[in-house]
């Protein structure tokens, strides 16, 4: 498995606290959140959320194949919850799902991280005969073009995300691969998100140098390139496996600062922290 990753934006980031990117862990204090309740023995994470699992790591890395039962364990009871798993490890997926997958469970959410063709190429294949009732694409850092052409015509990707590069590395995004790739999903009803510019953007033949993350994302969402597909439906249900009714499931909020944002398409909501 490679380890040396000198553009990942989590090594930057980790570099900046002090710490080693390729040290992997099982957080003490956040790991059991999705089972934890409030004082009226509520969960604080309400039916119909959505929560990204290891966002600043993998879920299918090796090292994480002691606890990630445990992990499972608390999808599984959380039914009523949409995890969204991104990796760029599809390969290790088969073997790391657990006894009772059978097709796969509705309320998981699979996403592949492919950065050029020839990721795409290696790992959208095994994506696509993967047992998950949901799954998309997540093509960022994304460093050259792209066509997904019969791999969406497979009917199994229902969400591509994209965006350039940032921290410790700046390797130039052109707006002219956004733009085909957007193409390509409308031409299917496929949402598609153009989520950031990255820190050195190509429009129109001219390089542009945007180090602020926000002016990223204003400009990405400026772009119009965002689109909002078919629906994606998970059939979520409660404890005792009944379907959870419309009414009881969590409703998005958003501020007016939010209307701006090229994430909101992809968005669990606003919860007012002031770290957005």
């Amino acid at each position: 498995m490679q380890r040396r990753l000198p553009n990942c934006y989590v090594y930057y980031l980790d570099r900046m606290r002090g710490k080693d990117g390729s040290n992997v862990y099982k957080t003490k204090t956040q790991f059991k959140y999705p089972l934890s309740k409030d004082r009226s023995g509520k969960y604080k994470i309400q039916s119909g959320e959505m929560i990204s699992v290891c966002m600043t790591s993998d879920f299918f890395l090796e090292e994480a194949d002691d606890w990630r039962p445990e992990a499972w364990d608390m999808m599984r009871k959380r039914s009523d919850v949409i995890f969204y798993l991104l990796t760029k490890r599809p390969q290790r997926v088969l073997d790391c799902l657990p006894a009772d997958w059978g097709d796969g469970w509705p309320n998981i959410f699979l996403n592949v991280c492919c950065e050029n063709q020839h990721r795409a190429d290696e790992r959208i294949p095994i994506l696509l005969d993967l047992p998950f009732a949901r799954k998309g694409l997540h093509l960022a850092p994304l460093l050259g073009p792209i066509s997904l052409g019969s791999y969406l015509d497979s009917g199994k990707i229902e969400l591509v995300a994209c965006g350039g590069e940032n921290y410790g590395g700046s390797r130039p995004c052109d707006f002219d691969w956004v733009r085909s790739l957007r193409e390509e999903c409308v031409a299917r009803d496929i949402t598609f998100c153009f989520m950031e510019t990255g820190t050195t953007f190509i429009k129109d033949g001219k390089t542009y140098t945007i180090r602020s993350k926000q002016e990223q994302n204003l400009q990405a969402f400026k772009s119009g390139m965002t689109y909002q597909g078919k629906e994606i439906h998970f059939d979520l249900v409660d404890s005792m496996g009944l379907p959870i009714p419309e009414d009881e499931l969590y409703v998005k909020h958003f501020r007016e600062k939010c209307e701006t944002c090229s994430f909101k398409i992809l968005c669990n909501g606003c919860f007012e922290c002031g770290n957005c």
